[in-house]
């Protein structure tokens, strides 16, 4: 990993040699007599509190309430090496920035504390404050050095930003009195069903997520030219769509997925090397995480030629009418699971009109002796969506699939059909489509609200976007 200097040590001290690497460079008596001199003061500007603090406030406190004298240590993770002396870019855990309102700007190895009063709790940031520049950690710290990583922040400026008491790391003592971790199975449980239901501050962040998201995938039908004149055309929709999330946002939410012909079939495919050919389908799943680190999650399967085959728009149509069934069926009171069941039951009855199922749609979806037409859809119809793509993954089963749709929670909607390349159980022109319609859905007290909506569709709608002719 990057060598690191001694916080404590000032930069006119001579430096040992580390041996270890030979990346590592001597310093002469010049440079370490002079470094620490010559420096313009650093303005004290108290930075105005974000839109988000007062929201993460009300969280913690929530948090306090269900933790009644017991000290809660939630941290913010780790740098993570992905080769040799460099590491992966750091990306907070989804919990801490819940918690504190810090996204993409987090700090590693920060860590949020509560601790335990009589009436709640205490609750502090501790963090790795911007290093003095009279030691030797400000230039010879790769990993921490504002000379190597540009400026950190500092104690007053997060506090102010962030609503919330800060302190230098080096302050902080983990003991183990009380002691609840981030690990702690309670402490993740009650953390993820806390984000069940978004707040106004996390509903406008899933907009903007989405919006950016659908001008990337603007962005691939309009380069659809190019990516099909590439020998690896997948990744190029990768890098279109990645230009995007990071111009406009700050990541990509997760592994973008470009599935052209049968590798839309893979339902994790993120290899993406593959070409685009066309008269093939290419699946396309993939999210804009925007600063705050909220992601949008929405696939769209477009027909690379421009046009669907009469056997690609049926299976197409059939996915669509399974994903606007589920969204019919999503009501204030009813289970999460209805979603499901309903989309499966579209498809179950579709595959057995086709002929690909040994058995009846009634017979298929019994619980016990069905699920034949599985084979085609393996995979959930949703999930929560927010500061994960996967959101809420820790909630009670009884919370979460078995729960009750609320107003304020945030899920997709994502039926599909997949037909792989080799499976002779259904009939050849079938074979190496795979389809996957997937939306991001509000649920408002007056019903749920597609926020994707604006990207198109229909089969019709996706051939006129392809044909430059997308609906203003």
């Amino acid at each position: 990993m990057n060598s690191s200097g001694d916080s404590g040590t000032t930069a006119t001290e001579p430096q040992q040699t580390d041996t270890s690497t030979n990346r590592r460079q001597n310093y002469g008596q010049g440079f370490l007599g002079t470094i620490s001199t010559g420096w313009a003061e650093r303005p004290a500007i108290l930075p105005e509190e974000r839109a988000q603090a007062p929201y993460a406030a009300r969280r913690r406190a929530a948090l306090s309430e269900a933790f009644p004298g017991q000290r809660l240590v939630v941290p913010a993770g780790s740098l993570k090496q992905r080769s040799n002396d460099t590491d992966y870019p750091f990306r907070a855990h989804s919990a801490f920035s819940h918690l504190t309102g810090w996204g993409a700007d987090s700090q590693p190895d920060a860590v949020l504390v509560f601790e335990p009063t009589d009436d709640g709790h205490d609750v502090t940031l501790y963090f790795r404050e911007r290093a003095d520049r009279t030691t030797a950690e400000f230039y010879s710290d790769a990993s921490i050095g504002e000379f190597w990583i540009g400026p950190r922040p500092d104690l007053d400026g997060v506090a102010g930003e962030l609503g919330i008491a800060t302190a230098h790391l080096d302050d902080f003592a983990a003991g183990d009195d009380d002691l609840v971790v981030g690990e702690d199975a309670d402490l993740t449980r009650v953390v993820s069903e806390m984000r069940l239901i978004k707040d106004d501050y996390e509903i406008a962040q899933m907009r903007l997520a989405v919006e950016v998201t659908a001008d990337g995938f603007d962005d691939i039908v309009a380069n659809l030219p190019r990516i099909i004149e590439h020998p690896r055309g997948e990744r190029v929709v990768e890098g279109v769509f990645h230009q995007r999330a990071r111009s406009d946002g700050n990541a990509v939410g997760y592994d973008t997925i470009a599935a052209s012909g049968p590798h839309a079939c893979y339902l994790h495919w993120t290899r993406n090397d593959g070409a685009v050919l066309p008269g093939d389908l290419i699946l396309i799943d993939a999210g804009a995480e925007v600063d705050s680190l909220y992601t949008a999650d929405i696939t769209r399967t477009l027909p690379v030629s421009g046009t669907f085959t009469d056997i690609q728009r049926r299976i197409y149509e059939t996915v669509r009418e399974a994903a606007d069934a589920a969204f019919a069926a999503a009501r204030p009171g009813v289970t999460f699971r209805t979603l499901h069941e309903t989309a499966l039951a579209v498809l179950a009855r579709r595959t057995a009109e086709w002929g690909l199922l040994p058995v009846t749609a009634e017979e298929a979806l019994d619980a016990d002796t069905g699920g034949h037409h599985r084979r085609y859809m393996v995979h959930g119809t949703s999930h929560h969506l927010g500061i994960d793509v996967h959101d809420c993954a820790q909630a009670r089963r009884e919370m979460y699939y078995d729960g009750i749709l609320q107003p304020g929670m945030v899920f997709t909607i994502e039926p599909g059909l997949y037909f792989q390349i080799d499976d002779t159980t259904v009939p050849e022109e079938y074979r190496g489509i795979g389809v996957r319609i997937e939306d991001d859905i509000l649920m408002t007290e007056d019903g749920p609200v597609n926020l994707s909506a604006g990207i198109p569709r229909t089969a019709d709608e996706v051939e006129a976007w392809i044909a430059g002719e997308k609906p203003a």
